[in-house]
């Protein structure tokens, strides 16, 4: 029987099976520099296994030379848990970065109402980037409807924009310092 022929490993697909197996032997979890890392077939290209990458992991020299052209009957369950836990773990961040995303679309959306309300005092006055900052701040310990109803209290009160931001702030404040 003829021995089949083996095909080149690129570098590149080399190195996202290290990527993927984190740098770690994949049967006995040796990492370098203690060890040298080398590319297994599972499936031995002596048994007509291919260079897909489902069919490669990262082994270190001494594990890739002890199995040599030997089939596994099943893939090691250290690869299989590592593979879950890795698509568990990046959907989670996905929906992570998705939440992360809301919640600073709505403190941006509760900073803009607040400002319309001290726009709607205060026409040709807006925050600058500094106040919007603190407004941020506010909002992070207090309710839209507490910081909403200082600005309301703030702009009804005073007659002058800054004089209304310093109160709006000092209300805020004491808010927070009730709490």
């Amino acid at each position: 029987m003829d021995k089949p022929e083996r095909k080149p490993i690129s570098k590149k697909l080399r190195f996202e099976v290290f990527k993927r197996d984190s740098f770690t032997c994949q049967y006995c979890s040796a990492k370098p520099p203690k060890v040298p890392l080398e590319i297994d077939h599972l499936i031995p290209v002596c048994k007509k296994g291919t260079n897909h990458i489902d069919n490669l992991v990262t082994a270190c020299f001494d594990c890739n030379r002890g199995k040599a052209g030997n089939e596994l009957t099943s893939i090691p369950k250290t690869i299989l848990e590592k593979s879950e836990g890795k698509r568990i773990a990046l959907q989670q961040y996905k929906e992570y970065q998705k939440i992360l995303s809301l919640e600073k679309e709505q403190i941006e959306n509760d900073i803009n109402t607040v400002e319309v309300l001290f726009n709607n005092i205060f026409n040709d006055s807006c925050f600058s980037n500094k106040f919007r900052i603190s407004v941020k701040t506010f909002l992070k310990e207090l309710d839209i409807e507490v910081v909403s109803d200082a600005m309301e209290k703030a702009c009804n009160k005073m007659r002058y924009p800054e004089k209304a931001l310093a109160y709006f702030c000092g209300i805020c404040w004491n808010n927070i310092k009730q709490r």
